[in-house]
């Protein structure tokens, strides 16, 4: 059987062994364990319609930044949304974004880079060049996988990418990662979150891109670093790693799979979600942050409760690892979820392991921004 239909059958199994037990999450109904696809798709489309226009996100050419937390997000949940919704077409900030983001793959060798070396110094423009080949495979893959034809512009997304990795030392196999101290996605250890996103690109694009004869030795670099790293990595990095196996299946070891989905039942909550402060450092950081009674960089005290982000992402991820010992917990973070939604906002508060920020600002809604696009994903394939 090949690998694909071998994802699917897991995947199919999965959904039978939930679907008796299984809540109703509905559009409509205001029960505890409901939750609203149509406040949801409100929600993202005006937040990334505040992104696309926010003049702080604007960049060359009359492009704008695609970030981790709002932009890219949203072009991998929004499309859930439309076929719960029955939407016949992408949205008007979708079409933006995915134009934005196929203009600077083809402009690729013209536009310059989000960040450069003169105003911010640190290799940025490196860093922005492979955060950027990345993502853009990223969501060019990921749309192209809705119609199952991988288009012209997203193997030229990918062969930026691969032009981008590195091939030699102690990083090899990963790309430069934009870095601000910024957990989860622009910190010193990111560029692993950064290699582990680009295998679910690899994983994700149709017509079995993974066999194309001149990538085996990028693709091979980049499992070699995957595996290599995996031991000094954080448990939110080992998720999207597990993410990653999902789409990439044979990346990793049975007992790698595992011992990662054994790391995220040890660390759900009484509440069924999970808290991402528990998650995104190694012990070696932890050691740190107990020595100043678990601060943000800003002072502030670290929220120890249950987010959206964390929540969604992990409960999204396990249910596509169809694992029967995951199977009660998976079921206690979607109900978390269909719980947690603010039907009138329509997002899943997510918080800021970096600094404290107000809630209602455009800024403050960065991380409830990415918990609600993988809130809506875990919720979605789990209707």
């Amino acid at each position: 059987m090949c690998s694909e239909c071998i994802r699917i059958s897991k995947v199919a199994l999965w959904l039978l062994a939930i679907s008796a037990s299984m809540f109703c999450a509905t559009d409509s109904q205001g029960t505890p364990n409901s939750w609203s696809a149509r406040a949801a798709a409100v929600y993202l489309d005006q937040r990334a319609g505040w992104w696309e226009a926010w003049p702080a996100a604007a960049r060359d050419h009359n492009t704008f930044c695609i970030s981790c937390h709002t932009a890219v997000p949203y072009a991998l949940s929004r499309p859930a949304l439309r076929a719960v919704l029955g939407e016949s077409a992408p949205t008007s900030a979708e079409q933006t974004l995915l134009s934005n983001v196929t203009k600077r793959v083809r402009l690729w060798n013209q536009v310059a880079p989000f960040y450069n070396d003169e105003k911010i110094g640190d290799d940025k423009s490196a860093r922005s060049r492979g955060t950027e080949a990345v993502l853009n495979a990223l969501v060019l893959a990921s749309h192209d996988a809705e119609s199952g034809r991988l288009t012209g512009d997203t193997r030229a997304a990918f062969d930026n990418m691969w032009s981008l990795q590195q091939d030699t030392g102690g990083a090899s196999g990963s790309w430069f990662w934009l870095q601000f101290n910024n957990e989860p996605w622009e910190a010193h250890d990111s560029n692993y979150y950064g290699a582990a996103l680009a295998a679910v690109a690899v994983g994700t694009a149709p017509e079995n891109y993974r066999s194309t004869p001149n990538i085996q030795r990028h693709l091979t670099l980049l499992r070699d670093y995957l595996n290599r790293e995996y031991a000094n990595q954080s448990i939110i990095n080992h998720v999207v790693l597990l993410w990653a196996e999902e789409r990439w299946p044979g990346l990793l070891k049975p007992e790698q799979q595992a011992r990662i989905v054994n790391e995220l039942l040890d660390k759900q909550l009484a509440d069924g979600g999970w808290n991402l402060a528990s998650l995104v450092w190694t012990w070696r950081d932890w050691g740190i942050l107990s020595s100043i009674n678990m601060l943000r960089s800003d002072g502030s005290p670290l929220e120890r409760k249950t987010d959206a982000y964390a929540t969604g992402l992990i409960t999204f991820v396990l249910e596509q690892v169809a694992l029967p010992s995951a199977n009660i917990h998976t079921k206690r973070g979607l109900e978390w979820l269909a719980r947690n939604q603010d039907k009138t906002k329509g997002l899943w508060r997510s918080y800021s392991v970096n600094r404290r920020r107000d809630p209602s600002s455009g800024t403050g809604l960065f991380m409830s921004d990415a918990g609600t696009a993988y809130a809506v994903l875990a919720l979605t394939i789990a209707r």
